[in-house]
């Protein structure tokens, strides 16, 4: 199976070449990598080509989550379309091995993996990755829940059923469950791990939380979210990661993250919610309800001998090159 490394991007040249180098030392290599930019103003583009990285431009008053995938999609040849967000990097050198691992088996139409964050994370959001991206790989998956920031699809489910370029984002989980109804199995990876690096201000944390609050809305009719929900899950949340913190020792330093992660979550949540009924229960834990101590410290996934040393890497003075044919591309050593 050939695949296809398809990139979102804005202004991300803080983080894209961390990625392009995780991408560069993984035991199966992408036959190709694509960018697509929706008007970077910094070094995005630049550090992108110094990969040969194909760049497909979208123009930012165009840009949706759904029409930027679509364009990567059509701009790829690859069996299997994988998807990273630019701010990610894959933890060791067999992620995109293991992400695509599961579509050996036929009824499998997506995959995607765990996601954690690094030091500049809001401690909340370590509690959010630990709930939504558990330590136990399922497949098939029952829900329809998904994350397009490590996931890969089969081009050839992708040609039958494009993203929806109108949902203000979300367009993973509409994607999923419109595929996972015409019997498509979804399988959840947990060795497939990445670092997913959020730097978020509060405004920030709010906005992506209505916007995928307005998406929910179209893809599941019976979503809400009331005033009920926002008195209930904030102080619930609130207290959880308080606890996690005492237990490790940084309540003080973190009290005051906490708080005000969790408050513009459920403000942002309950301004984009309307409807009269509920999200699926399994869905609405995914989303909304707090981690538990054992889901937060299980184990999972590669050793540490695998993990990739991105301190060396960096330093390296020579940069893969994506932009080469097959023949050169199978030549190369297999680490």
């Amino acid at each position: 199976m050939k695949c296809s490394i398809v990139i979102r991007a804005y202004n991300e040249a803080k983080h894209i070449g961390k990625l392009l180098v995780g991408l560069s030392n993984q035991s199966l290599m992408p036959h190709e990598v694509i960018l697509v930019d929706s008007g970077s103003t910094d070094d995005t583009v630049a550090i992108a080509r110094e990969f040969g990285v194909k760049v497909v431009p979208i123009d930012k008053r165009a840009f949706t989550f759904g029409r930027a995938l679509n364009m990567g999609c059509a701009a790829a040849t690859g069996d299997i379309l994988v998807f990273v967000s630019a701010h990610v990097y894959p933890k060791h050198r067999h992620w995109l091995a293991d992400l695509v691992e599961p579509f050996s088996e036929p009824n499998v139409v997506l995959s995607y993996g765990k996601q954690r964050g690094n030091e500049l994370n809001h401690y909340s959001e370590h509690q959010i990755f630990a709930k939504w991206f558990p330590n136990d790989s399922a497949l098939p998956q029952r829900s329809y829940f998904c994350n397009n920031a490590n996931t890969a699809i089969r081009r050839s489910e992708w040609e039958r059923r494009p993203y929806d370029e109108m949902l203000t984002g979300l367009e993973d989980l509409d994607w999923a469950k419109k595929a996972q109804a015409e019997g498509g199995w979804i399988a959840y990876v947990a060795e497939a791990e990445i670092i997913h690096v959020h730097e978020e201000s509060w405004a920030t944390v709010r906005n992506r939380y209505r916007r995928e609050a307005l998406a929910m809305r179209r893809i599941d009719d019976t979503a809400s979210f009331g005033i009920l929900d926002f008195l209930r899950l904030l102080p619930a949340n609130i207290l959880n990661d308080l606890w996690h913190a005492f237990a490790e020792k940084k309540l003080l330093a973190e009290m005051k993250s906490i708080i005000l992660f969790r408050y513009n979550q459920m403000a942002g949540t309950y301004a984009g919610y309307s409807g009269p009924n509920e999200v699926s229960d399994e869905l609405r834990r995914r989303f909304y309800f707090p981690v538990s101590r054992a889901e937060k410290n299980g184990q999972s996934g590669r050793e540490a001998a695998e993990e990739l040393d991105y301190d060396a890497l960096m330093k390296a003075p020579e940069r893969y090159n994506f932009e080469r044919d097959e023949a050169e591309l199978r030549r190369q050593p297999r680490h």
